[in-house]
């Protein structure tokens, strides 16, 4: 299989599990709609460029191999998650369907929160540190050049998964809609959901 093919068919599998951006998309497009739920999946696309920036100056390696950082960025992330989580529970717009249209601020507030989701996700700059650079030929006279075309389609798959994700649960939503105590149930699967991928970070290692 070519490079090529291969760094796309890996990027969707790791685009495609389930994580904490794709479970924001999917409870944006049931509690608010197919808009809100694109402007979060281009929030948590956003949220990747930091962690390019990291790998490229360098700063993917101190969080690789210094623990301390690793574990602080680990814990923010956790509390972030839990937050989420919080969030999920309290969430009420999706038992009043005319709440369609959102205001500049409110599409910035999710984009920011969708932003600080993958921020402090300690996984992503170990991501563009350890996998990238598989897919980089050694050979390469524009390593720089590489790294960032193969992270644009990374970032472009995010946006199209999250997309398709935040579109079907807006799709379905208007039939959750018809019945709120589904709704309320959904958005405890959604925060269940989140704590369970802050122990599952919580736990894990470099």
């Amino acid at each position: 299989m070519h490079a090529g093919m291969e760094f796309i068919v890996t990027t969707l599998v790791v685009v495609m599990s389930p994580g904490p951006g794709a479970m924001l998309t999917i409870a944006s497009g049931l509690n608010r709609g197919m808009r809100a739920s694109f402007i979060t999946a281009f929030g948590c696309t956003l949220g990747i460029v930091p962690h390019l920036v990291a790998a490229l100056l360098g700063l993917a390696v101190i969080f690789h191999t210094n623990g301390y950082a690793f574990n602080v960025l680990k814990l923010i992330g956790v509390g972030y998650l839990l937050y989420m989580a919080w969030k999920a529970l309290r969430e009420r717009t999706a038992l009043n369907p005319s709440v369609e249209s959102m205001n500049p601020t409110s599409a910035v507030f999710m984009i920011r929160s969708a932003m600080l989701l993958n921020l402090f996700n300690p996984k992503l700059p170990l991501f563009f540190l350890a996998f990238l650079p598989q897919f980089i030929s050694s050979d390469s006279s524009a390593p720089t050049q590489d790294m960032l075309l193969l992270s644009a389609i990374f970032m472009l798959l995010t946006l199209l998964i999250f997309m398709l994700y935040g579109a079907f649960a807006a799709i379905v939503r208007r039939r959750v809609l018809e019945k709120p105590y589904v709704m309320r149930w959904m958005n405890r699967i959604f925060a269940l959901s989140f704590v369970c991928l802050g122990i599952k970070l919580l736990t894990s290692s470099r």
